[in-house]
């Protein structure tokens, strides 16, 4: 099976996508590359080089360079989905969600509810997420708790390039919005992909790794984190599981809760905010679901509750490390 990157995986899948509906529509800022060297269209393919050669293929009428201004484009791709179209509208960052979070939370998301059931809204707001390149507090927040809270929103944070392809084609395909989060550090990892069309569906967690003595649940870059930790665990002896949920909304609670309760130690690693975040939420499932399993306290590794430093030496230390995730599971299994 052919190796790729996730930001090449991502790629296949809207060509593939976009070949076989003619529906589907890719709209955002400079999606198009047009302000890369010497100004030529698609120098690039967007910021982050996940669009490359698609101008060239479906050409200017769905391939969509917009003005910076979230809030039209956003409220635009929502219309379009309800007439018919099946827009892919890129955020750059996830940051920039406050710009139009009510067009996300107060329209997209409510509108088959508003409507009876009656209307369809096909969409899928991509955004790049997460610390480690530098890019201080507004490019670098894990905001996937926000969009997971709210009702009628499909909220997935893929960890592996072939999660990555699957999930965006499975997404596409959903006539409910959908908040695709790409990790930024994760654009150059490779793995293998296969090159036909595939979905991988929502709502079904990785089993990523099998252990009898803990699990760790893992999201988004956290699960390469995990697996290090596991490593390194497994050279003391310690075997540990590793879930990676794929999609927060819905959430596979019934994967989680089982390895739970097989093993009775959980540690939760999350790069979101602790108050009211990702790991909150699961450590709260499984002590109403798997508490007379439990053989230690459940421990949440997470960032502290502070903007994401730009330093670098603040950064490495704000981010959960495998280190640290390493250290947890220690103390769950030594409990």
């Amino acid at each position: 099976m052919p190796q790729k990157s996730f930001r090449a995986a991502l790629n296949e899948a809207l060509h593939q996508e976009m070949a076989a509906d003619p529906r589907v529509i890719l709209m955002g800022e400079d999606v198009t590359g047009g302000v890369g060297g010497d100004g030529a269209a698609d120098a690039w393919g967007g910021a982050f080089g996940v669009s490359k050669g698609l101008l060239g293929r479906f050409g200017p009428g769905r391939v969509l360079d917009t003005p910076i201004t979230e809030s039209a484009f956003v409220g635009a791709a929502a219309g379009a989905a309800l007439t018919g179209l099946r827009p892919v509208v890129e955020i750059m960052f996830v940051d920039f969600i406050g710009v139009c979070l009510d067009q996300v939370m107060n329209q997209a998301a409510k509108f088959r509810y508003m409507f009876g059931g009656r209307a369809r809204t096909p969409m899928v707001l991509r955004a790049t997420f997460g610390g480690g390149a530098r890019s201080a507090s507004q490019h670098s927040q894990a905001l996937y708790p926000l969009f997971t809270h709210i009702p009628g929103l499909k909220v997935v944070v893929p960890s592996s390039p072939a999660d990555a392809k699957g999930l965006l084609i499975n997404a596409i395909r959903d006539d409910d919005p959908v908040v695709f989060l790409e990790h930024k550090m994760l654009y150059d990892e490779t793995g293998e992909v296969p090159d036909k069309s595939y979905t991988v569906p929502f709502g079904e967690a990785r089993v990523v790794r099998e252990g009898g003595d803990a699990t760790i649940v893992a999201l988004g870059r956290m699960v390469q984190r995990a697996e290090a930790a596991a490593k390194v665990l497994a050279g003391e002896g310690i075997q540990a599981s590793i879930i990676d949920p794929r999609t927060t909304a819905p959430l596979d609670a019934d994967t989680i809760v089982e390895f739970a309760e097989e093993t009775g130690r959980v540690v939760v690693a999350d790069e979101s905010s602790p108050r009211c975040g990702f790991a909150a939420d699961v450590a709260a499932l499984i002590a109403e679901e798997a508490f007379g399993a439990l053989k230690a306290p459940i421990l949440k590794v997470t960032p502290p509750h502070t903007p994401v430093p730009y330093a670098p030496v603040l950064e490495e230390a704000y981010l959960p490390s495998a280190e640290r995730i390493a250290d947890a599971v220690r103390r769950v299994v030594r409990a």
